[in-house]
């Protein structure tokens, strides 16, 4: 139990008859925020809650929002070692944060318009947790709000003194959001339901039309698809005798790119990534995002190579320092940790024995031990 939640007291109140109407606004950067808020969603509904979750993008006037949305996915796209810049600018203390913020502020009406009469405001995106705090502080919004950090790493974007409690994934994370000046208790990761591993459980081959032989890894870059993929698929081929199996997402670009390199089997957006992480001897991730927590429960190793700049570093660097996935920071080190990886047992490899969602937020810790 933290500190931070035994100080706190209850944030949610569930009573018999009742059903406390919980607000959730993620924002559409990316598809990890959205599926945080499903499942926040899933957990509260199964509690006795009423849950809306609402988009960031759709809360901004004069479609800033889908603004912002295309130019995020045009960036990391066409030039993803130019993110970390654009972050360090519009956090606290740099050159554009504040310009940055009134932006944001653009969405204040819709939000106290959409939260009226919630009993609590859940955020998993720094956009939202930033205008949300900022209400809080100024009493527009009296309704506890509490953000849950979907990260391992937590840039000062992402904490505003304004909110009641920061959730975090790690204790890696819940120091950090500490050291910003935000409460923090660790939750234990939501991820889909069934997808973390059962010693026994058999998925059919989705790619048994290939005929692959030998072992693979499933490089992924998120939703976009984002990052050094293609070098990263050339790097495993030279280094490893693996096939690398890489998630295009949405950009059909990098899959034509790809289907061009001998060795290299590119898919397109796929509704099957549970089975394709359950037949493969490894993940190979560039962003520490919702995917990376999807691999660690699904008992496939996981390995951190050719990061995004930015945040993708950053979770990088807390995984590792966690012990949850290693980063492979050249290719050597990629070499050693794919032949680890080839032989490594499958379990759940997520941080297990923390409370619930559940259980901070209604207070009802007595009896949970945190590993």
């Amino acid at each position: 139990m933290s500190i931070d939640s035994e100080r706190l007291g209850p944030l949610l109140h569930l009573r018999p008859g009742s059903a406390p109407r919980v607000v959730i606004i993620s924002a559409s950067y990316g598809a990890g925020h959205n599926s945080a808020s499903r499942e926040i969603s899933r957990v509260l509904e199964e509690a006795g809650c009423d849950v809306e979750i609402l988009d960031f993008v759709d809360l901004m006037p004069w479609r800033l929002g889908r603004g912002l949305k295309l130019g995020y996915k045009m960036q990391l796209q066409v030039s993803p070692d130019s993110w970390g810049t654009t972050m360090s600018m519009v956090m606290p203390g740099g050159p554009l944060h504040r310009l940055f913020a009134q932006l944001l502020r653009l969405s204040t009406r819709p939000i106290i318009e959409a939260t009226r009469g919630a009993d609590l405001v859940v955020s998993t995106h720094p956009f939202c947790s930033q205008v949300i705090g900022e209400l809080r502080t100024t009493g527009q919004l009296t309704t506890p709000a509490v953000t849950y950090l979907t990260d391992a790493a937590v840039p000062a974007l992402w904490i505003h003194p304004g909110i009641d409690l920061n959730l975090a994934l790690h204790e890696v994370a819940a120091r950090e959001a500490r050291l910003l000046g935000g409460n923090a208790s660790v939750v234990q990761a939501l991820v889909p339901a069934g997808a973390e591993y059962v010693p026994g459980r058999a998925f059919p081959d989705p790619l048994s039309d290939l005929q692959l032989t030998g072992p693979r890894a499933l490089v992924t870059g998120g939703s976009l698809g984002a990052g050094a993929l293609e070098q990263t698929a050339r790097d495993i081929l030279t280094h490893s005798d693996m096939t690398p199996v890489v998630l295009c997402a949405t950009d059909r670009f990098l899959k034509r790119r790809l289907e061009r390199i001998p060795g290299v089997v590119a898919l397109g957006w796929r509704t099957d990534v549970r089975a394709l992480m359950a037949t493969s001897d490894c993940v190979v991730q560039n962003a520490g995002g919702f995917t990376s927590l999807e691999a660690l429960a699904s008992g496939t190793p996981v390995i951190t190579y050719r990061s995004i700049s930015g945040h993708g570093a950053a979770n990088s660097a807390n995984l590792d320092r966690a012990g949850l996935i290693p980063w492979a920071r050249d290719e050597i080190e990629l070499a050693k940790h794919l032949v680890v990886a080839a032989e490594s047992p499958r379990f759940n490899r997520l941080a297990l024995g923390f409370p619930d969602l559940v259980q901070i937020l209604t207070g009802s810790l007595e009896e949970t031990a945190v590993a």
